[in-house]
């Protein structure tokens, strides 16, 4: 088992801190999230329907063409368990650093993993040299990257994907921190051949407890994902959580404005403090230290998670949700800079 972030019941028990009082930053999760409505009790009660339309909403919130599929999966997770079990094993290229379950599952079922470093792909994004492509069947991409916020064209992934396609590759993007960014998006061109992109409800919207997300794709990857994942791999009350939510045009809008003042407000503080700012996105800002996993004890001790990676050494802030917490914050960022 990977570690993620979260757990805050055992982050209360290694540092004795109740967990009422821990300020958890350590998911890149909206700390204000979409405001969840009643749920009708039917729904509770009854199996999923999967005529009630919440294809048609995914399509046309994402911009994915009629022509793609879509598969409704419980997060993005799902997906990424599911896929590496669809083709025959082959050569699978992973981003590093990069969301560490892409290439967990897919050497799990049997895959060989090629770890693709920043600087092979940045002579690819001006069209210089993509022979690197050569020796893989599979790439996975996550964009905007988790933890770096790198976030590559569109126009460059999508010539990536026809040198794979060639002959017979997959293309995966993971855009589960795509939705405060979406002109970046690939779902515009789901349905080609290939091409799957992986959406998900549980950082933008903040709602990464209900599970739940989306497959785009050509039909032939859809229907084989669906025989795997199997029927009603999608709650009634997700459905219906994740329809609505998708629909609420106004506080997407408003939550997008809010993310960004944030966003920038986070990489100030930490730039101010003496913090050398790797990256970022909306959700979350990144910095690279020595040390990393020294520095994030100093925080835990304070009662403040933040994501600890270790090669290359880097922590992970996401946003604080309200004023209490941005100062509790900044006092402890002052403190572990010093």
């Amino acid at each position: 088992m990977l570690e993620h972030g979260g757990r805050l019941n055992q982050a209360a028990e290694r540092w004795g801190i109740p967990r009422s009082e821990w300020l958890d930053l350590s998911t890149g999760i909206n700390p204000n999230g979409w405001p969840v409505p009643e749920i009708p009790a039917e729904l509770w009660q009854r199996l999923p329907e999967a005529d009630d339309g919440l294809e048609e909403v995914i399509r046309k919130w994402s911009g994915t063409p009629a022509e793609a599929a879509c598969v409704p999966v419980p997060g993005s997770q799902a997906a990424i368990m599911a896929l590496p079990k669809l083709r025959k094993p082959c050569r699978v290229g992973i981003p590093v650093p990069g969301y560490r379950e892409h290439g967990h599952n897919w050497r799990q079922a049997g895959h060989t993993i090629v770890p693709i470093a920043p600087e092979q792909t940045s002579g690819g994004a001006t069209g210089c040299d993509d022979r690197w492509l050569d020796r893989l069947d599979v790439l996975i991409w996550i964009n905007p990257n988790n933890p770096t916020g790198e976030i590559i064209p569109p126009s460059t992934l999508l010539r990536w994907h026809k040198c794979l396609q060639k002959r017979g590759g997959w293309l995966v993007v993971d855009e589960a921190f795509m939705d405060a960014t979406p002109a970046f998006s690939l779902c515009p061109h789901a349905g080609r051949p290939g091409l799957i992109v992986l959406r998900s409800l549980g950082k933008f919207f903040g709602l990464a407890g209900v599970r739940a997300g989306a497959v785009l794709s050509d039909t032939v990857v859809a229907e084989a994902l669906k025989s795997t994942l199997g029927p009603w791999v999608l709650g009634g009350p997700a459905r219906y959580v994740m329809q609505r939510s998708l629909e609420d045009h106004n506080w997407q809008l408003s939550a997008l404005h809010g993310l960004r003042g944030d966003s920038d407000r986070l990489r100030v503080l930490l730039q101010n403090s003496g913090f050398s700012v790797l990256g970022g996105s909306p959700l979350f800002q990144t910095i690279r230290v020595d040390q990393a996993c020294a520095l994030a004890e100093i925080f835990a001790r304070s009662g403040v998670l933040i994501r600890c990676f270790a090669q290359p050494e880097m922590l992970r802030f996401g946003l604080p949700g309200c004023s209490r917490d941005w100062e509790r914050l900044a006092v402890v960022i002052q403190a572990a800079a010093h």
